[in-house]
């Protein structure tokens, strides 16, 4: 699953799907990034509303996390999805890790 989590007019963050840019083997497209971070966090782990600190790719690898949304939606990214945090203003999402492993994720800053 590829979401982008953005800020709305409405001051609320949203989901939108993405679709990722697919290169070739030959021909790979390249997207400017500053750094890679590991991160892992304990099961019942909890962030409230916060916009994203920076433009970036989070990937989860392990485990589950639930993004909650002001209106109340909850969304599920489990081993492989990919988000674009980009929800740089606004209200914010919460960040809770459910189910019982570690969530280990890896975040990608974007120039």
């Amino acid at each position: 699953m590829f979401k982008r989590l953005f800020s709305g007019d409405d001051g609320q963050s949203h989901l939108e799907d993405l679709e990722p840019p697919f290169g070739q083997i030959d021909g790979p497209v390249l997207q400017p990034a500053t750094g890679v971070t590991f991160r892992k966090s304990d099961p019942g782990y909890f962030i409230d509303f916060h916009p994203a600190p920076r433009r970036q790719y989070v990937i989860t690898l392990q485990g589950e996390v639930e993004i909650g949304l002001g209106d109340g939606s909850v969304h599920r990214f489990g081993p492989g999805d990919v988000m674009l945090a980009d929800d740089l203003t606004g209200k914010g999402h919460t960040t809770r890790v459910v189910g019982d492993v570690p969530r280990v994720s890896v975040a990608i800053p974007l120039d």
